[in-house]
């Protein structure tokens, strides 16, 4: 009664903070329990909202707060909470169950993680935040998610209708702890009999499950487990699909919970952006995720990935793929420098490892021209204990003001006087880049690795990153909304999925593929015809030969359409059946074909030039990549003259902005040529920096600076 008194007499006193949203959410995630110190809670709060930020994330840790069975130790959290109300700070809590209470680990030890090997997993100290408890109980254990349940009820039921409260961040980062080829997770009894259940559906018998498993002599049920190592392909595959199938079912759980608890606040979650190479071991997947939240969100820290441009570009992208239309945050982005991790020895410094308020800014500036409307950074200020001591947060150890800190307060200020500008939305890319989760995930049961799929993939986006050209990630479902695709590494595709290429297709798409479509179908299994799944008459072509070499292919080279690329991997050749020849290999045998179907068209490749690109970056192979949108008869819409320099068009409610990006570390003069879909402009304003503009037509010259950008109003 006492704690209802003192949130209803904060709600009358701060009525708008209250009311309102942040025009654009800026801000941290500010406390870990441990981290930081309690003497500077309240001069950071007030430091933070004189900087003009507006919105912090707490982790909620379930190890933290629930120190014996149901007795809650609510305190810190208490004040972290009033603080940020008394400051015009908003505040999302982040729900940490995979932090479980220490008592769990020992009253509930048949829900410790399993590994294949039969090892178990006790609790440990997380490094992102020094607190114990993690990974946490596995949630397919109903009694382990019925705690759970109880901890996030008695959670929202304290914070709901707080006047600091923006929402709720559920599962961080996305990321289920499927371990690797060698010690996979979990084995435990629980999931096992959820594994099963999921077979039981997908199957309807046992017996069915037997011939599809190659395994005769299931007499019941009880007999089937999980594979321990990936040496059938259909049991693998089916494992590896459950457990993305599982991993979103408890999200979905999450979600019902909080709606169902709390309808008023906003949902929100965020990833790793780790779609393309963490489907199967982590269950990253930003379409799923972002469908059962309100604002999706991505983490993306340059020191960890590499500073090279097109990096956090593709990160954004996929994003807001994933997102679909809605909100999407940069939920963790950094402001600071990373010491000693692996991720970062032996690179250059300039390479993400010694942050400055120029990366700061040019980080932020990224993320918006890519769509992010919220910035947020891992830390406020760095952790003191730990690993990640010192790392990514853009204030001092002791909470002082950096110089990183104050660009952080400028962009932060910025944004949030400019409305205007989050209204409208990044226009939709010349190209779509196709994702077909299937293809991913059987990389990784034939390889142990999704490599070839990941450089396939991120090699085209590179491709065409490096002409200035705009490609979406789309998913296999979407691919109608573009008028011409562009499909990486589609080694396994299941039936459905050729059947919506050949749809596609045929209703007037443009299809350009990559090397063996559809080898292998459903559960893996290699086609007799190839491509397979009545794709040979989709492509117009036969395979004559094939080769599976990918450590003698590494050089491989091809000619298509007069251009000669780089391929890699694997290599197919193909006799013309209905097509014509575009392309041929050193032995003169046809790699390349192109054919008319339906009301579409069609061009195979038979190796993979997205993963040539990615490891040569070969001028021949960036120009061919550019030439697709001329055999696809698309005109580019937005033509920079300085290849250094990207821009990208966003156009919506809030009128027409045109973001000059300059990641380079020299100030660059660039022309930037419109396409003749888009109006002439009348009148052209830099809101970041007020820098000249001059505008004729439908071309635009304007200086940008080192890691720097111009945000132009187009009237």
């Amino acid at each position: 009664m006492i704690r209802e008194a003192a949130l209803i007499a904060l709600s009358l006193l701060l009525p708008a903070l209250a009311a309102e949203e942040p025009v654009f959410p800026y801000g941290a995630v500010y406390f870990r329990k441990s981290n930081p110190p309690e003497r500077d809670w309240a001069r950071d709060h007030q430091t933070a909202a004189r900087m003009g930020m507006n919105t912090f994330r707490h982790w909620f840790l379930w190890s933290a707060i629930e120190i014996a069975p149901d007795r809650y130790d609510w305190a810190d959290y208490d004040r972290m909470m009033d603080l940020a109300a008394r400051n015009g700070i908003r505040v999302v809590i982040a729900e940490m169950i995979t932090a479980a209470p220490e008592w769990m680990f020992d009253r509930y030890p048949h829900a410790r993680f399993h590994a294949s090997d039969d090892s178990v997993v006790y609790s440990g100290v997380s490094g992102s935040s020094a607190t114990g408890g993690f990974p946490g109980l596995c949630l397919d254990n109903e009694d382990v998610r019925e705690r759970a349940a109880r901890f996030l009820t008695a959670l929202v039921e304290r914070y709901r209708g707080h006047p600091a409260l923006l929402g709720y961040d559920l599962w961080n980062e996305h990321s289920y702890n499927g371990g690797s080829p060698q010690k996979m997770y979990c084995y435990c009894q629980a999931t096992q009999r959820k594994f099963r259940e999921w077979l039981r559906a997908r199957y309807g018998s046992v017996e069915a499950l037997g011939r599809a498993w190659y395994r005769y002599s299931y007499p019941s049920w009880e007999f089937v487990h999980p594979p321990r190592n990936f040496a059938g392909y259909p049991e693998s595959l089916d494992w590896l699909e459950f457990r993305i199938d599982n991993a979103f079912r408890l999200l979905r759980w999450r979600a019902e919970l909080f709606r169902r608890l709390d309808a008023k606040s906003r949902i929100t979650a965020h990833g790793v952006a780790g779609t393309l190479e963490a489907l199967p071991s982590s269950a990253n997947d930003e379409w799923r995720s972002a469908r059962e939240v309100q604002t999706w969100g991505f983490t993306w820290v340059a020191s960890r990935k590499g500073s090279e441009p097109w990096k956090q570009f593709h990160a954004v992208d996929l994003a807001r793929a994933g997102a679909r239309g809605k909100p999407f945050w940069h939920a963790e982005a950094q402001a600071g420098p990373l010491w000693m991790q692996p991720q970062v020895t032996g690179r250059p410094r300039e390479d993400g490892r010694i942050t400055d308020e120029k990366d700061v800014r040019l980080w932020n500036l990224v993320s918006c021209a890519g769509g992010a409307t919220g910035i947020l950074y891992p830390r406020w200020r760095p952790l003191l204990d730990g690993p990640l001591f010192g790392a990514f947060g853009a204030f001092g150890m002791d909470g002082s003001v950096t110089p990183r800190a104050e660009m952080a307060g400028r962009v932060a200020r910025w944004a949030n006087a400019h409305p205007g500008i989050w209204k409208s939305r990044p226009v939709k890319g010349d190209i779509g880049i196709v994702f077909v989760p299937e293809s991913e995930i059987f990389n990784y049961v034939q390889q142990g690795s999704t490599a070839h799929y990941a450089q396939s993939a991120r090699g085209a986006y590179q491709a065409f990153f490096d002409s200035n050209i705009q490609a979406d990630w789309v998913h296999i479902d979407a691919i109608r909304e573009y008028p011409a695709v562009y499909l990486p590494y589609p080694v396994m595709l299941k039936a459905e999925t050729a059947a919506r290429l050949i749809a596609y297709v045929e209703g007037g798409g443009r299809l350009i593929s990559e090397g063996l479509p559809g080898y292998f179908g459903n559960r893996g299994k290699a086609g007799t015809v190839q491509p397979g799944f009545g794709l040979d008459k989709l492509f117009g072509a036969r395979e004559s030969y094939v080769e599976f070499t990918p450590d003698l292919l590494d050089n491989l080279t091809l000619t298509v359409s007069g251009t000669r690329i780089h391929g890699r991997f694997f290599r197919q050749e193909y006799v013309p059946s209905g097509g014509t020849a575009a392309g041929k290999y050193d032995n003169g045998r046809a790699a390349a074909v192109e054919n008319r179907f339906g009301k579409g068209r069609t061009l195979l490749i038979g190796t993979f030039p997205g993963a040539g690109y990615f490891l040569h970056h070969g001028p021949e192979t960036r120009g061919f990549f550019l030439r697709l949108l001329a055999w696809a008869g698309i005109e580019q819409q937005v033509k920079a003259s300085t290849p250094e320099v990207k821009a990208r068009l966003h156009t919506g409610a809030g009128g027409a902005y045109l973001w000059v990006v300059n990641p380079s570390r020299t100030p660059r003069s660039v022309v930037v040529a419109l396409s003749a879909k888009h109006p002439a402009v009348g009148a052209a304003s830099d809101l970041w920096q007020q820098q000249k503009v001059v505008a004729m037509g439908r071309t635009l010259q304007v200086t940008v600076e080192d890691r720097n950008a111009a945000v132009i109003r187009l009237e």
